[in-house]
């Protein structure tokens, strides 16, 4: 295999799709990125068996031919590569040639032959893809992430969940402690759906709209097609696959209260300085903070054996009667933080029950944070 190739494609598309590999495998294959050079297009293709990532870009091919080379090892040595165009060939042992066509620089790299790496995926055909604006996928994540659990041994709350109903698009997100909810309206193509997304692959396909986004603006869109247990994004020239988790996901709905007692309306900021401040002094392992709400103020405080005392008061719109309530400050933090709105909505029932944030405005998002005993 011999080819040219612009320097700066190929270190976009080699980031992008070598982002996906799996560099602590036991199969040294899932450490490489496919190269598949033929009628003038060099394809990569990258997999760690539960993600893939495809794309393309264009390129002079003297000679065709198909070679897996390491993801990381190939990158570090392209971004050294002097600006313009660079040459790659592959001998018959797998070994790599780069070459800059200015200058001496070059470098080798061991690959592996085309058989000892997996199979690409393909889109699948004949199925009726659902088209999103990419910055509608930008905010489902942004708003929804950042409340998945961590713990990839519970697959059901290590995923999003995110429903096609109609004309709406829904995702939601818990790690049994917090729930988020946020809606957006794709009228241009409804569909119904249901897809339980693991959250490595949430956050990648976030970084494929962010850049889907900066390359072609805010009118950006992304395909989604569903075939099986298996959801593919299209962006552009790129082709992000994933698999998709075989879990139940928690009935959501059960766990927002239908109603509440008590209502504060509190502006945003002022809540998010005031939790911040508290949470500094509040236990590690807990982040625990107590809420201490009257008519027209929530009395903000935390302590811990080593961190010894916080308090801040924060003027609120508010004159029912006082209620206590105990929680992760960090958990409420994150809510407030990715919101945009000058105000939020606090609705709540007694000491030990859920609380409910949303957005003053016409954003259709909540929150639910379980309470804790401080």
């Amino acid at each position: 295999m011999e080819l040219l190739v612009a320097k700066k494609d190929l270190l976009k598309l080699l980031a992008r799709v070598g982002s996906v590999t799996e560099r602590r495998s036991t199969m040294q294959a899932l450490s490489n990125v496919l190269f598949t050079a033929q009628d003038g297009q060099l394809r990569l293709f990258a997999t760690d068996n539960a993600m893939a990532m495809a794309g393309s870009v264009q390129a002079q091919i003297i000679t065709p031919g198909v070679v897996a080379l390491p993801a990381k090892d190939l990158l570090d040595r392209v971004r050294m590569m002097p600006d313009g165009q660079m040459s790659l060939s592959i001998n018959e042992k797998s070994i790599a040639t780069l070459k800059a066509s200015v200058g001496a620089r070059r470098f080798t790299v061991a690959g592996i032959p085309e058989g000892d790496y997996p199979a690409p995926s393909a889109l699948p055909a004949g199925s009726s893809p659902i088209v999103m604006a990419a910055r509608d996928v930008v905010d489902l994540i942004s708003h929804a992430a950042f409340s998945v659990s961590s713990d990839e041994s519970r697959p059901h709350l290590n995923s999003t969940l995110v429903e096609f109903d109609g004309d709406v698009v829904r995702m939601v997100s818990t790690d049994g402690h917090r729930l988020t909810k946020v809606e957006v309206t794709n009228s241009g193509s409804p569909a119904r759906a249901t897809l339980l997304v693991p959250l490595k692959a949430v956050l990648e396909l976030r970084r494929v709209c962010d850049d889907l986004i900066s390359d072609f603006g805010g009118d950006a869109k992304i395909t989604i097609t569903t075939a099986g247990s298996s959801a593919f994004f299209t962006a552009g020239t790129l082709l992000f696959s994933v698999k998709l988790v075989e879990a139940q996901f928690p009935p959501y709905a059960q766990v927002i209260p239908k109603q509440s007692t008590r209502l504060v309306r509190a502006l945003r900021a002022a809540l998010v300085d005031g939790l911040r401040a508290v949470s500094v002094a509040a236990s590690e392992k807990t982040g625990g903070v107590r809420m201490m709400i009257s008519s027209g103020v929530v009395r903000i405080s935390s302590e811990s054996p080593t961190g010894g005392e916080g308090f801040d008061e924060v003027a609120v719109d508010y004159d029912g009667t006082p209620v206590q309530i105990g929680l992760n400050g960090k958990y409420l933090l994150d809510i407030l933080s990715c919101l945009a709105e000058d105000e939020v909505i606090l609705d709540m029932n007694g000491e030990l029950d859920p609380i409910v944030v949303r957005p003053v405005g016409e954003r259709s998002f909540l929150a639910v944070v379980m309470p804790m005993r401080i």
